[in-house]
């Protein structure tokens, strides 16, 4: 239990800053006058603790609230304002030491790393043509030896005749780097980063995955948490995410926001009506 509770910013601070505020040319105060409406005022964490709710319900925006307060590695930007640390410096975070390697993993890291990995191929691929051509004029080509400065030429010539053309460019290329389905890279790109003894604050993982890489997310979640010594803050719909046991669940689509077992949620109403209505066709 790196962090314990989160205290956002008071309604009479929220309300006193907007007051003072003498600039005009903001279309908006993000992201105060969020939560008062939701009457939220203290986030209790647990070893897993879930933010559930529809767009616009606030649940990203407290996961970059926690990863301003508590310092975590943050690999991509995010929807920050004028306003964000002004905000952040009004709640309170309880919380003890925060260890080296705690990280902030969002949906567009995932993006990010799938589209490096596609193009560290298409580099290595467009290297690849070019070596096959270097191998073949090497091969094929006629030096003459009539000064030392023709040495290298006939040594690079002598040693592409040696080898077939795969084992030139193997010797001279990396090679391609594993390049799975999207899900098989998003649940690889997961387990790389979450390692032992750490906090990780996560937005929607279930984006890029299938449901059965979802499962096995989870599993891997579920099992950092009670036996490696990490402690996990999720947004998310999945019903996947929403069943790990033990979880503490804030529903901020309700008001005032409150803690839901993951059964009495909407959206997994709706899955849960959705296949009673189809049931006999299992």
């Amino acid at each position: 239990m790196y962090i314990k509770s989160l205290t956002l910013a008071s309604d009479n601070a929220e309300i006193n800053f907007i007051k003072d505020l003498k600039q005009t040319c903001y279309n908006g105060v993000y992201p105060f006058k969020i939560f008062p409406i939701k009457d939220l005022r203290q986030i209790d964490f647990a070893p897993i603790t879930i933010f559930y709710g529809g767009n616009g319900s606030g649940k990203t925006t407290l996961l970059n609230i926690l990863a301003q307060l508590t310092g975590v590695t943050r690999h991509s930007v995010y929807n920050n304002s004028p306003f964000f640390e002004e905000y952040t410096n009004m709640c309170y975070l309880d919380a003890g030491k925060i260890p080296l390697g705690s990280q902030i993993l969002t949906s567009d890291d995932v993006t990010d790393y799938l589209l490096n990995m596609r193009n560290l191929n298409d580099g290595i691929d467009t290297q690849r043509e070019k070596l096959f051509s270097e191998y073949l004029d090497k091969k094929y080509r006629h030096v003459q030896l009539s000064s030392m400065a023709d040495y290298d030429d006939l040594k690079e010539t002598i040693n592409a005749r040696k080898k077939t053309q795969s084992q030139y460019v193997r010797e001279n290329l990396m090679k391609n780097v594993d390049l799975y389905s999207n899900g098989e890279t998003a649940m690889k790109y997961y387990v790389e980063r979450i390692t032992d003894n750490a906090l990780y604050l996560i937005d929607e993982p279930e984006n890029s995955l299938s449901a059965a890489r979802q499962k096995e997310l989870t599993e891997f979640i579920f099992t950092s948490a009670r036996y490696f010594g990490c402690q996990f803050v999720i947004a998310t719909h999945s019903p996947f995410f929403l069943a790990m046991k033990g979880a503490k669940i804030y529903n901020l689509d309700s008001y005032p926001v409150k803690e839901c077992r993951w059964t009495e949620l909407e959206n997994v109403r709706t899955y849960y009506d959705f296949f009673k209505e189809h049931e006999d066709e299992f």
